[in-house]
């Protein structure tokens, strides 16, 4: 009890320390509804809370971090995050605390040098309470919604806004919201027209939710599905708050029987003697499937790493329309408009570095026979 009060103690005497009163202040409204006051200009920020730190990279604010969570500084053999593959000075960086948004205020305390405002996701689901986090370190915390490219989409770009406004990067959030629009619009526009005898049936397995899956594991609002127009066979009615993630038993998956079929290729995390892949490969259920059969297997790559890569949603989205619809995407080469996405939002060409980490499957059949 006594070294949790001399702990409290010191956030509160090393806050008032290391912070240096603005010259100026400007306002803006969190996703929590709170008016926080920033520094008219900021300079020093740090990312709390799952994606954060990739929408500042898609904002190029990459050069204002001053530290970040464990989990940009973590080495493994997969990683599909674009904007960490980009940037690989977030490695160097100090870290300030645990992974989703578990921060450590002692340490926050401890950069040099000292972020001017907190920037974090998922806080009133996940992590350290961002009142909390304010009142021991006395820096600005503000809330930002992730949300989606789906029905959240407004939420997601009131996030870009709010979050260029806090770093003086606004028409930078315009555009990466221009840039989202134009793609969709674009996605919409080549497949609106494509009469339902011509869409084939299709179904994902080995979706990532919280960690890899085998290939039951699927997703019925799958976004690239749904930007091109795809006939998702998993997607058989429900609330939507039930069709971001849900198990397709095998024995409903035999009788759907889809004429093509897609792998989340973070199934591979799951290694040689388990996961979809092996599935499709070893399982008796699976074999019958005639896609499997016929060679109608796509890998494709994971979006929900970290949260939702919104890059590879939207490269996810050109492959499988160039699979189903070649032509419609006779002008499209999947992996050269993955790396076009992904120059834009963060600024590298990273399609290569992950292909290459999953065994070179993404955007091709992948051999179960």
């Amino acid at each position: 009890m006594l070294l949790r009060s001399f702990r409290a103690v010191a956030c509160v005497f090393m806050a008032a320390l290391f912070l240096v009163p603005h010259a100026r202040a400007a306002q803006v409204t969190d996703a929590l509804g709170a008016t926080v006051d920033v520094p008219d200009s900021v300079s020093r920020v740090i990312c709390s809370g799952s994606g954060c730190l990739r929408l500042l990279t898609y904002l190029q604010g990459q050069d204002l971090v001053v530290g970040v969570d464990d989990m940009e500084t973590r080495r493994a053999r997969f990683d599909s995050r674009p904007y960490a593959l980009a940037t690989p000075q977030y490695k160097t960086k100090p870290v300030f605390g645990q992974f989703r948004g578990h921060d450590n205020p002692e340490r926050i305390l401890t950069l040099e040098p000292q972020p001017q405002v907190i920037l974090k996701t998922y806080a009133s689901s996940m992590g350290h309470d961002p009142a909390e986090l304010h009142a021991k370190t006395g820096i600005p915390v503000v809330t930002l919604a992730y949300a989606d490219l789906g029905p959240n989409r407004p939420k997601l770009y009131q996030t870009l806004r709010t979050m260029g406004d806090v770093i003086g990067k606004r028409q930078r959030a315009e555009d990466v919201i221009a840039f989202f629009e134009d793609a969709i619009a674009d996605l919409a526009a080549r497949t609106a027209d494509v009469p339902a005898s011509k869409r084939p049936g299709v179904y994902i397995g080995g979706v990532a939710f919280k960690g890899p899956h085998g290939y039951h594991s699927t997703e019925p609002l799958y976004p690239p599905f749904t930007f091109v127009n795809a006939r998702n066979l998993a997607h058989t009615g429900g609330a939507a708050k039930d069709l971001r993630h849900s198990d397709i038993a095998k024995e409903k998956l035999v009788e759907m029987n889809p004429e093509v079929l897609f792998l989340d290729l973070s199934t591979v995390q799951m290694g040689d003697a388990a996961g979809g892949l092996h599935e499709l490969r070893n399982d008796p259920a699976y074999r019958t499937l005639t896609a499997v059969q016929q060679g109608r297997v796509y890998g494709v790559l994971p979006y929900n790493w970290y949260s939702i890569n919104y890059g590879s949603i939207l490269a996810n989205a050109y492959a499988v329309g160039k699979i189903l619809y070649p032509d419609r995407f006779a002008d499209i080469d999947p992996a050269q408009k993955a790396d076009e996405i992904y120059t834009f939002l963060v600024g590298k060409p990273v399609f290569d570095a992950m292909n290459t980490a999953f065994g070179g499957l993404a955007y091709s059949p992948v051999p179960v026979n």
